[in-house]
């Protein structure tokens, strides 16, 4: 052998035994050595990999200490969003996710339901990505659509494996996980900057997201940071098994660190069993959590619920209460919002609540205040609720000063003297000021402005503020019309600065009809819903003509679930009173005695059908209540919203405004459909190494209407292998698939004939 080959070996030896020892130390935390053997082998393999530079490899454990600090982060495009989560902090929520989740999939209260229970970690979502094994790319959440990518600080972390082990891994793999800090690690962390006179960092968190935003990788190789995955981005050929759980745990066998607290639970039961669980060793964890999360586990069960907007519907975080503290309550002032909404805030003495410093906390609206009775010189516990807003969470009478008087809601708007209205039913107070109140007029400019909307650039918050008080721009659309003197005459405005914003204003006039109405600022539209909107309707003028069933198909008799309307059908379906009903059949009706059949209920159902003779005609499915979206994101609260909004004359007048000086857009393309082809219906499974990337060819397939899976089985019609095709291509052997391979896939791909070679 040669020296160059024995020095390779070498190298290549000692790299495997440094993976290994990383493996049994973060993934399986079982370690083998001690440190200081860890330490020996570490330096054997940077002396060898100094002494032949030829041989160094970016995958190798020695190109953890970080390069070169970075001019910046670079925007990394999600090619699978990276969604939020729903909270619950109680377990009404909880249990009210799960029927939701078991009536979505017509499930019964008694039937099995598996779910995926992890704990939930307390630090800074991350993306990694693998190809072929190797980690090319680490991203942040960002908006959940864009991130930044921070792969130059991630590759420092040693919990993280630059090199997948196992021949089985895709060729694309996505994986999505937390970045924490452990409580250990922050302690010496904080203690070191104590003895060097530095700020001390305020919680692990904060420490976290710090450590892995530095522009200097070096610093962050020097955070004591730790890795968990949880979660799929992007994956060739599709899920790792059928299960949340199980393709976890296959992330384990590759290399990847998993919380070893990961569990399968059955309804709601089991959930309340593991969050109690997981809540009495909370303190005892070397890691902070705020809560538990519970996942839906079958992929299959996933795919049938979907998603809203932001967030899956077949996951939920289950949060723990916050951390509470005494403060003292020194006014209660209103607040008026973009959407004229009249909101109560607490002003405290300022206190130090979960990390932060609180000196404020919303009490949402009225019927809160009231409701808790909150009175300026009243001492409350506050919490951070959800560990993000500060909240006044009950008020200590005893302690109330002789002297208080109840909080009153304002008869006139705070800001601009407007009347203020509560509509019936509503729990927000709103100023009736519109447009025309300064506090929605700055607000609603800004937001307009804002990126998501028509980002309009050098448009800022204290330049609005000064247009909206000299009374030079009353609605978006005036923002159009300004001058060149009149934004020249403004504080820190000069000529070229004014005719810059000038430019900025004429370029945004070409827009997209998504951005324009997440641009109009209607309640609760936020830009994935206004996306959903552009592409249902595709033009604005049948948007603003829908009605609320354009939104929601709505079926059945409110209040009864699947089996609600069963047990009518069948306690319908036995002996009846000969005897007129007495009282009426809503009396009747509320007797029965039959589970979720209550009075409003009943007095729905007299109402509906009128007689016994034809309420007992009717089917389980036509009693069942169902509220289906029609476009999505779209729940029935929203299309109110939408089709108030475009109601008001005073919203139609800007909007006409706004087309006559010029904002435009094109029509919304048609969603395309496949096209006839043998792949139609077709589900096709694909492995091995392809001379393209997977994600290329899958999506290629999904437009000729196949179905892409990631395991071969009976229905299987199609594998597609690709060199070093493994465990898939004998199991499709087996079964008797046919399988091709890329010639025979490029026939199918041109629409010949689906009979093809192997």
């Amino acid at each position: 052998m040669s020296q160059g080959s024995e020095a390779e070996a070498q190298i290549e030896a000692l790299r495997e035994q440094i993976r290994f020892h990383n493996r049994q130390y973060y993934v399986y935390d079982a370690p083998q050595i001690p440190d200081a053997e860890y330490d020996r082998l570490m330096r054997q393999l940077q002396v060898l990999e100094a002494e032949h530079p030829e041989l160094l490899s970016d995958d190798s454990p020695t190109q953890r200490v970080g390069g070169e600090p970075l001019q910046g982060f670079a925007e990394v495009h999600h090619r699978v969003a990276m969604l939020s989560l729903d909270n619950a902090f109680n377990a009404q929520k909880i249990n009210e996710f799960d029927r939701r989740v078991r009536d979505q999939l017509g499930l019964a209260a008694d039937a099995s339901l598996i779910y995926a229970a992890e704990p939930k970690l307390d630090g800074l979502a991350i993306s990694l990505r693998y190809e072929q094994g190797r980690l090319v790319q680490a991203a942040t959440r960002g908006d959940g659509s864009c991130g930044e990518d921070v792969s130059s600080n991630v590759r420092t972390i040693k919990a993280i494996p630059l090199r997948l082990i196992g021949d089985d891994v895709p060729p694309v793999l996505e994986v999505r996980g937390e970045i924490f800090m452990p409580k250990a690690g922050f302690a010496r962390l904080n203690e070191a900057a104590r003895q060097q006179g530095e700020k001390e960092f305020v919680n692990p968190r904060n420490a976290a997201a710090g450590s892995l935003r530095q522009l200097d990788p070096r610093i962050t190789a020097q955070r004591p940071l730790a890795f968990f995955c949880y979660g799929f981005g992007e994956i060739a050929g599709g899920p790792l098994e059928q299960s949340q759980s199980q393709s976890i745990l296959r992330l384990r066998d590759w290399g990847l660190p998993v919380s070893p607290l990961l569990e399968q639970v059955d309804g709601v039961d089991g959930i309340v069993d593991y969050y109690q669980r997981i809540e009495a060793q909370r303190e005892h964890l070397n890691y902070e959590i705020d809560g538990v999360v519970f996942k839906v586990d079958l992929f299959e069960q996933q795919q049938q619920l979907g998603f809203i907007a932001r967030a899956p519907r077949w996951a939920i975080a289950y949060k723990f209460p916050a951390q509470e503290e005494l403060t003292r309550v020194e006014a209660v002032e209103f607040q008026v919002g973009r959407t004229g909404a009249i909101t109560p805030v607490a002003r405290l003495q300022p206190v130090f609540v979960g990390g932060v410093t609180v000196s404020n906390a919303t009490l949402h609206n009225m019927d809160e205040v009231l409701r808790k009775d909150v009175r300026p010189g009243d001492t409350v516990y506050v919490r951070r609720a959800g560990d993000v807003i500060p909240e006044v969470v009950r008020v200590l009478p005893e302690r109330r000063p002789s002297d208080s008087k109840p909080v009153e809601l304002p008869k006139l708007c705070p800001v601009c003297g407007s009347e203020v209205v509560r509509p019936e039913g509503e729990a927000v107070a709103r100023c009736s000021g519109g447009l025309y109140c300064p506090a929605q007029r700055k607000e609603a400019i800004k937001h307009f402005a804002s990126r998501k909307a028509l980002d309009i650039e050098g448009l800022g918050d204290k330049l609005v503020e000064q247009l909206v008080e000299q009374g030079l721009v009353k609605d978006p659309a005036d923002l159009f019309t300004l001058s060149l003197e009149e934004l020249a005459g403004l504080e820190r405005m000069a000529e070229k600065s004014a005719q810059n914003l000038l430019d900025a204003l004429e370029r945004s006039k070409q827009t997209s009809l998504a951005r324009f109405l997440f641009a109009l600022g209607i309640r609760e539209v936020g830009d994935a819903t206004a996306a959903a909107l552009a592409r249902h309707f595709r033009d604005l003028q049948p948007l603003m003509t829908a009605e609320r069933d354009d939104f929601i198909h709505d079926s059945g008799i409110k209040g009864v679930g699947a089996s609600t309307a069963q047990a009518i059908c069948d306690t319908l379906a036995g002996p009846l009173p000969a005897e007129p009903l007495a009282g009426g059949l809503a009396d009747w009706l509320a007797g029965m005695n039959v589970r979720g059949l209550n009075r409003a209920v009943a007095e729905r159902l007299s109402e509906r059908f009128g007689s016994l003779e034809a309420l007992r005609q009717a089917t389980p499915e036509l009693l069942r209540r169902e509220q289906r979206s029609l476009v999505e994101g779209v729940g029935p609260i929203v299309a109110d919203h939408i089709v108030t909004f475009f109601r008001q004359p005073h919203n139609q007048e800007v909007i006409e405004k706004l087309r006559q000086v010029g904002v435009n857009w094109e029509e919304e393309a048609p969603p395309e459909t496949p096209a006839e082809s043998p792949l139609l219906g077709k589900t096709v499974v694909l492995t091995g190494t392809l001379s393209r990337p997977r994600s290329a060819i899958k999506a290629e397939l999904q437009a000729l209407g196949a179905k892409v899976t990631g395991s071969v089985s009976k229905n299987t019609d199609y594998l597609i292998a690709g060199a070093e095709a493994g465990s898939k291509l004998s199991k499709a052997q087996q079964l008797g698939v046919e399988i091709l391979d890329e010639a025979g896939l490029a026939r199918l791909l041109g629409g010949v004939s689906e009979q093809s070679d192997p």
